[in-house]
């Protein structure tokens, strides 16, 4: 079982997690250590990304298509870090996502082919004091989440489409959203710090160009764990929750 730091008294124990994020790396980059310490308790954990990522990395020479196929790959080698091998690409357009009817759909039948009782997405509320959190991508794979999740997934007159392919309704209990100004779970990450390095490193395309990656994510994890009251030396990852059942 992970290491929770909360005043709630609802949390649920993620059975089954299906994390669902814009692009490759921002889950590595905001709750890969949360996923290591779910799968070492014996979660079961999928991943949706819901673009390939082929709008960033302008220092690369390479096509969007080029680029679309080395982040899956690079994507799949960090979730294989951390636990995690079930992997779900939209491949929506990187750069242009908006929370459509058409993005809740996709997510509803992630949701239903997976039946996970807790789902990790983004936020859809931006933070000012944090922007490059914020990514307009980001908003709106947490908005389109959040609908797919209620009332998408779980309401058979919705997109009868995936009826037609056998996917049933399902509800998810509990919604965490990573990037929220007003987190109330602080998720002890101590024990998991050098996996999720691990996992970043694995977004080369990414992170090969930043000066002091290990620095940055051990200091963004002390904040955390100090604004959750942990004991000094402690690292966690953040996240407002969303009772959704």
């Amino acid at each position: 079982m992970a290491m929770y730091t909360t005043e709630r008294s609802d949390i649920v124990e993620p059975e089954r997690l299906l994390v669902v994020c814009a692009h490759p790396d921002d889950v590595d980059f905001g709750a890969s250590g949360t996923v290591a310490s779910l799968t070492d308790a014996g979660a079961e954990v999928s991943y949706c990304l819901v673009t390939s990522g082929e709008a960033g990395s302008d220092h690369l020479a390479l096509s969007g298509d080029e680029l679309s196929a080395l982040r899956e790959e690079e994507q799949a080698a960090a979730a294989k870090e951390v636990g995690v091998s079930d992997l779900h690409f939209l491949r929506h357009r990187d750069g242009a996502l908006q929370p459509t009817l058409e993005l809740r759909r996709d997510i509803s039948r992630v949701i239903r082919r997976v039946r996970p009782n807790v789902l990790l997405t983004q936020s859809p509320e931006r933070m000012l004091e944090r922007v490059f959190a914020s990514h307009p991508d980001h908003l709106a794979a947490g908005e389109a989440a959040l609908c797919a999740v209620y009332p998408d997934a779980r309401n058979p007159r919705a997109f009868p489409e995936l009826l037609a392919e056998a996917l049933e309704p399902h509800t998810v209990a509990q919604v965490w959203l990573m990037a929220h100004r007003e987190a109330d779970l602080r998720v002890d990450i101590t024990d998991q710090i050098d996996r999720k390095i691990a996992a970043l490193r694995a977004h080369a395309s990414q992170t090969d160009q930043h000066p002091d990656l290990d620095g940055m994510i051990r200091g963004w994890a002390a904040m955390n764990a100090e604004a959750g009251g942990l004991a000094e030396g402690r690292l966690a990852e953040a996240f407002k929750v969303v009772p959704t059942a």
